[in-house]
């Protein structure tokens, strides 16, 4: 049965601020309000990019689609113009962000809610420029799920920063004087408990490749990535079986289905039962997916990444020792070599990524709208 231990004011109402990039902020945004509502508060989530007016969310979204599928280096190029931190003047969200004013604003009266969380750097844009202003008067906190801490994620107006990391803390901390506590990556509670799921997953992989460990190769939900049927080619031919994530493009699926060694999967539902039927994961983004695969207890590989905040992401991982960077081929089936079932150094690896889970991002939320 829900309960409401932890707020002692009684039933709250939150609104959960996400995006439709991909997938990961939405994920996380899902999790945050199942578990409100499994301790009895209300929890809405909104996407920030439907609150802009003249259609202005849509061209965002298929924008940034198109550039990190085709044209990466122009993302990479926006990311270090417009969010990469460093000195001198940068270009500033708040003028995009500031056109959804009046619609949040609107929503949260209607919904009576008691704190806005933000899982999208524009939303906290958004939040902590209606914060300063009064025109927001609840509380806002901001859950920064990024390994790699940019400069769109900041805004002084925000109540308080989660972060993943003490590292990404200490970060924010240096150019906000607002509080900040580390409270680990949330992920649904599946990805941390044994998966009934696996045992399908090892089946298939067997009879497709028999004896060859499974290597999962991750492009995010919209399948963004670099050569990654080369890739592919590369583990098959050193003996592993490679599964290519290929998320929602039914066009790179359709590509990398041509590798005859290679397993190419669409939209995966059961992704605890598959990540603990895995022998790795070689990522590119350090996203949603590279925070599940460290909560499940598989070992992460950086190879490849996409450019700007991917390429970030990746770097701050490998240097907090959560991931290991294979920058050519030689270095990516030498990382693979070096993580056997019983070594010392695949269980260092997952003792390290799961160490990373030490907190409980919801407390500090109520706790806000609690105690403002």
């Amino acid at each position: 049965m829900p309960t409401t231990e932890d707020a002692p004011g009684g039933r709250l109402r939150m609104l959960i601020l996400s995006a439709s990039m991909g997938a990961g902020h939405d994920t996380v945004a899902a999790e945050l309000a199942r578990r409100a509502a499994d301790r009895g508060h209300e929890a809405r989530v909104a996407d920030v990019l439907a609150l802009l007016p003249y259609g202005l969310g849509t061209g965002l979204r298929r924008g940034y689609q198109a550039s990190v599928r085709h044209l990466p280096w122009l993302y990479g190029g926006v990311y270090g113009a417009f969010l990469r931190g460093g000195p001198g003047r940068r270009p500033s969200g708040v003028p995009l962000a500031r056109l959804a004013g009046d619609r949040l604003t609107a929503l949260v009266d209607r919904m009576g809610a008691d704190v806005v969380v933000s899982v999208f750097h524009l939303a906290a844009q958004l939040t902590g420029h209606l914060r300063e202003r009064g025109g927001l008067r609840v509380p806002s906190a901001v859950f920064l799920l990024d390994f790699a801490v940019h400069r769109q994620w900041l805004h002084p107006g925000n109540d308080r920063y989660l972060c993943v990391t003490d590292a990404a803390a200490a970060q924010v901390r240096r150019s906000l004087a607002v509080p900040v506590v580390t409270t680990g990556p949330v992920v649904a509670p599946a990805f941390r408990a044994p998966a009934p799921g696996a045992a399908r997953w090892r089946e298939r992989f067997a009879r497709r490749a028999p004896g060859r460990p499974p290597v999962l190769l991750s492009a995010g939900a919209w399948g963004a990535a670099s050569r990654p049927a080369a890739t592919a080619r590369l583990l098959a031919a050193a003996g592993y079986l490679p599964v290519v994530l290929c998320g929602r493009n039914e066009r790179l699926r359709a590509h990398v289905s041509r590798e005859p060694a290679a397993l190419a999967l669409g939209w995966v539902e059961d992704m605890p039962g598959l990540l603990a039927a895995c022998y790795a994961l070689v990522d590119n983004a350090a996203g949603q997916t590279a925070v599940q695969a460290l909560a499940a207890g598989l070992p992460v590989i950086a190879h490849r990444p996409l450019p700007g905040h991917g390429a970030d992401g990746v770097r701050r991982m490998t240097e907090l020792g959560l991931s290991e960077p294979a920058p050519d081929a030689p270095a990516l089936l030498g990382a693979l070599g070096r993580l056997g079932e019983h070594t010392r150094e695949r269980a260092d690896r997952v003792a390290r990524g799961r160490a990373v889970f030490r907190g409980e991002a919801l407390d500090r939320v109520t706790e806000l709208a609690t105690n403002p």
